[in-house]
């Protein structure tokens, strides 16, 4: 087995790859060289690889060094046929690390050679200012970002470089628990920034930002990142006009993309048709932010590397799983946008649905980002296409609380007058494997509901023939395990277990066994949109969304989508501030299922 340290100071990381592994032909004159291990050297995703070639006269042995900020190439003399077993060991062994490769070559081991420019297309917008940019700086201030690196801002709006350090400078912030010489790491950063005002939808202006690009890159290996902060009904012209203008010559150029892809199959598929006319695959990494939270990172490592859990990790155990998203505010203005879209499309279609899949896949061979998709993949396409009767859809109405009146969705100005868009959305959605036969897996979202928040519910079964059923009354379910898996706000996993209450008598009470993130660690959870960032940098895709996987989470959705806009079905309309429309309770009991967010949980 090839195992793989991506170790950094500002990640650890132990993978074991199967893509990477060397292969080899036998070797006339020793049986035993049937194969040779890879070689991996810890420093910034650097990988070596080692493969023996049958060549009639002699035998090659290549050796390939590649570091994700440049590459360099070095090879062993050929081995002449009649070269004895001892010797072939000798020369293997003499191979030199890419480390040493480098400084042989003149490249310092933080890869000086190469540089990374990274364009934020759509520089002047909200999500700019607040995730991306501050993200950025939060990577610069670890030290997570190479050496040579230059950020450029490119929007239709005019600005100086100076003014886009200043808009910049507002929303940056340095980690709590690191606050040395942080305006001096500001400066630094914001010295990096630089700003090109152009048209989306222009080769010329493209072409300037890549002449400037150049003059940063100062004749380095140029390695390019596009962030694509802009409308989705511009990404084609913006790809086409980054791709054929301001490419890298001579090291990769990588694409991030932004939801929403699409609107549905149709949509999408268009969508990805017209992208991989100017990218491969391999270079558009669609992003989704819930992917890169810790929690939902941290799930796979709950799962996987505890034996108490994966047991436990099937229809034979749980009897239903709950994915729930809250947010305790309305559209405020953004409802020109949201009225496109809707709950479904905006959260259950890609966030919930994300961490359904990484929650319910089967045992990855390996964590190399394509194993892990490939195994959601699986997963989307063994689920039953949504109902519509598995489905209840809501909107928020007016409500007047403490004094304090709350608009309705379509008091918004930027909501078209009579809008049926839902605000919230439940739905109960079923896998047919053999792992999660019949288990209900419930995903509830909504807008203006009574707190905000993102969990994930796993209900164990009733314990067979119970001898404490009777200490629980008729209420068996509060006598039912359930794990829960807080991702946000306030970042916890907890058991709840049933334990004995102290005394001569026989009482039982319900516990948590708690990981509560804020007591247990002292550092700061870093932002989803730094994890997702340095990965799109070091071209790790584990946590991007392929197009087959993209394609199979839309066709699970379209059909239900379009038959609530074709039958134009009227939401239930629900408070503002309350726990959202009485037939999600409905809909969850007819699985003989509670929404585990109803109870007062013991540690909130």
């Amino acid at each position: 087995m090839a195992t793989t340290f991506y170790s950094t100071h500002c990640r650890s990381l132990a993978t074991t790859s199967s893509s990477s592994s060397a292969s080899f032909q036998p070797s006339p004159f020793s049986s035993n060289l049937a194969y040779l291990q890879r070689v991996t050297f810890s420093h910034r995703f650097i990988a070596s690889k080692v493969s023996l070639k049958y060549q009639p006269q002699s035998y090659q042995i290549p050796v390939h060094t590649q570091q994700q900020e440049g590459a360099v190439a070095s090879s062993v003399a050929p081995v002449e046929n009649g070269t004895s077993h001892k010797q072939l060991n000798a020369e293997l062994l003499s191979v030199k690390s890419p480390k040493e490769s480098l400084v042989e070559d003149g490249f310092e081991k933080d890869g000086n050679e190469s540089t990374v420019s990274i364009t934020v297309v759509g520089a002047s917008g909200d999500l700019a200012k607040k995730k991306i940019f501050p993200a950025l700086f939060a990577l610069y201030y670890e030290d997570c970002l190479p050496k040579h690196f230059t950020i450029y801002g490119y929007a239709r709006s005019k600005m100086t470089d100076a003014e886009l350090r200043n808009m910049v400078s507002r929303t940056l912030t340095c980690r709590i628990d690191k606050r040395e010489n942080c305006n001096e790491k500001m400066e630094q950063f914001l010295k990096r920034c630089f700003y090109h005002s152009g048209q989306y939808d222009s080769q010329e202006h493209f072409a300037v930002l890549d002449k400037k690009l150049k003059e940063q890159e100062g004749g380095r290996t140029s390695n390019r990142l596009f962030y694509l902060s802009i409308p989705p009904n511009i990404f084609i012209d913006a790809v086409k006009c980054a791709s054929l203008s301001a490419s890298s010559g001579n090291g990769w150029t990588r694409v991030i993309v932004e939801k929403p892809f699409g609107r549905d199959s149709e949509s999408s598929a268009a969508l990805t048709k017209s992208l991989k006319q100017y990218l491969t695959e391999d270079q558009i990494f669609r992003i989704d932010h819930y992917l890169g939270k810790e929690l939902v990172e941290n799930l796979s490592v709950l799962r996987f590397s505890n034996l108490i859990f994966e047991p436990l990790w099937s229809r034979q155990y749980i009897r239903n799983v709950q994915l729930i998203f809250s947010e305790d505010f309305g559209t405020e203005g953004r409802g020109g946008y949201f009225d496109h879209y809707g709950i479904i499309r905006d959260i259950m279609q890609n966030h919930l649905l994300q961490i359904l899949a990484l929650f319910a896949m089967e045992t990855p061979v390996s964590l190399d980002a394509e194993d892990i998709r490939n195994e959601k993949v699986k997963v989307l396409r063994s689920m039953r296409p949504l109902q519509l009767e598995d489905v209840v859809i809501g909107q928020y109405k007016s409500h007047t609380r403490g004094g304090v009146t709350y608009p309705a969705y379509t008091d918004d100005k930027t909501v078209p007058v009579g809008s049926l868009t839902p605000t919230f959305a439940a739905a109960a959605l079923f896998i047919d494997n053999a792992r999660w036969d019949g288990v209900p897996f419930l995903m509830k979202a909504g807008k203006a509901l009574h707190n905000k928040g993102a969990e994930i519910r796993v209900q164990f079964r009733h314990v067979p023939g119970n001898l404490y059923n009777r200490n629980f009354g008729t209420d068996l379910d509060r006598a039912t395990n359930e794990l829960v898996i807080r991702v946000q706000p306030d970042e916890a996993i907890y058991l709840k277990i049933n334990n004995k209450v102290p005394g001569l008598g026989m009482k039982l009470d319900r516990s948590n066994l708690n990981l509560h993130y804020a007591a247990r660690y002292s550092k700061e959870i870093p932002d989803a949109y730094e994890r997702l960032l340095l990965d799109a940098i070091e071209g790790e895709r584990r946590l991007f969304i392929r197009s087959d996987e993209l394609d199979a989470a839309w066709s699970l959705f379209t059909p239900v989508l379009k038959e609530l806009e074709e039958k134009k079905i009227i939401p239930e309309y629900y408070p503002y501030g309350s726990r959202g429309p009485v037939g999600a309770h409905y809909l969850a009991a007819r699985y003989n299922v509670r929404w585990g967010d109803l109870g007062s949980d013991i540690d909130r």
